[in-house]
């Protein structure tokens, strides 16, 4: 049996310091110090992802490793932020090998392809679970809230949608190539960072869509006033989901599947064109999807699809909080 400090050691501390990295002191001290950027502001999120709620328990190990962060660095992303650091609180039942080698892997690859440095965290015995802090740099006049949109904006999203529910139901229903589309896109979704520091400057507001769009547009609505009208049939559909969900099905999984993190985008109708030839650098769609109007509540839904995922409540009719 191998000890927590053994486990950090192995599989988390990194082979050599990275002086680019703003970690002066990271993993194995009593507190990680860092550097950040002159000038910036830090924006900091937190997410848990617990074994049978937010991931299968027979789930690869390098996909609840990459899952785990992707769904953290998502809400950096929303806001236009920068990744730099992260800390990463694991427990777990047993200190297998093969599995800790996995979630290592997955965990670390995403953190080198965005840029983020684990800089710390801890180990502990206990039904699994992962929790994940992440800190990302935005300039002052640049961060994208939930508080800005107004009456007149446009409603987008990047990507497509209902990928999320549609890999959870390939999952249940037996699925387990890794490659299948549905199923990548619910197992390894990837964090619209390039995408979120793009439209930095241009959105008015945003947020990413983790517990459904209409669930994740209210909370827009929250924050802004007013309500929104959505173009259901506007909705980009992700790939090979109106094959296994059916049209009807595939539409309700892209309004209220959530686990799709993509960003929902709220911008003037002038800023459109620019918005979309940012994100074409990036070979990442933009799409309209409704407007944000003066009158409050959601219209072009009909009532019984306003539903959307909250802890404690599970899918709840209403959708908006």
């Amino acid at each position: 049996m191998h000890s927590e400090f053994d486990l950090i050691a192995r599989y988390f501390t990194p082979a050599a310091p990275d002086p680019e990295s703003g970690v002066v002191l990271g993993v194995g001290d009593d507190c990680a110090l860092l550097a950040p950027t002159p000038g910036r502001r830090l924006a900091v999120s937190v997410d848990t992802s617990v074994c049978g709620v937010h991931f299968p328990p027979d789930a690869p190990p390098e996909a609840v490793g990459h899952r785990a962060l992707a769904v953290s660095l998502s809400d950096l992303a929303a806001m236009g932020a920068r990744a730099r650091w992260c800390f990463m609180s694991l427990s777990l039942e047993e200190s297998e090998d093969a599995w800790l080698g996995g979630f290592s892997r997955g965990f670390l690859s995403l953190c080198e392809a965005t840029g983020t440095r684990l800089a710390g965290g801890d180990i502990t015995r206990g039904e699994l679970a992962i929790g994940v802090t992440v800190m990302g740099e935005v300039a002052p006049e640049a961060a994208i809230t939930r508080s800005g949109g107004r009456p007149g904006d446009l409603v987008a999203v990047t990507g497509a949608l209902g990928g999320g529910a549609g890999g959870l139901a390939a999952w249940q229903a037996g699925e387990r190539d890794p490659a299948h589309p549905l199923l990548r896109r619910y197992l390894t979704p990837w964090p619209r960072l390039a995408a979120g520091e793009a439209l930095a400057g241009l959105a008015t507001a945003a947020v990413d869509i983790s517990d459904g769009l209409l669930a994740d547009l209210g909370h827009i609505l929250e924050h802004s006033g007013g309500g929104a009208h959505l173009e259901p049939e506007a909705l980009p559909l992700a790939e090979g989901l109106v094959a296994a969900l059916g049209e009807e099905g595939a539409r309700q999984a892209a309004l209220t599947g959530g686990d799709d993190y993509e960003l929902l985008v709220c911008l003037p109708a002038e800023r459109l064109d620019e918005a979309r030839h940012r994100l074409a650098v990036l070979e990442l769609p933009l799409t309209v999807v409704g407007q944000l109007t003066r009158s409050s509540g959601v219209s072009g839904v009909p009532a019984a699809q306003r539903t959307g995922w909250q802890h404690f409540r599970g899918a709840t009719p209403g959708g908006t909080p």
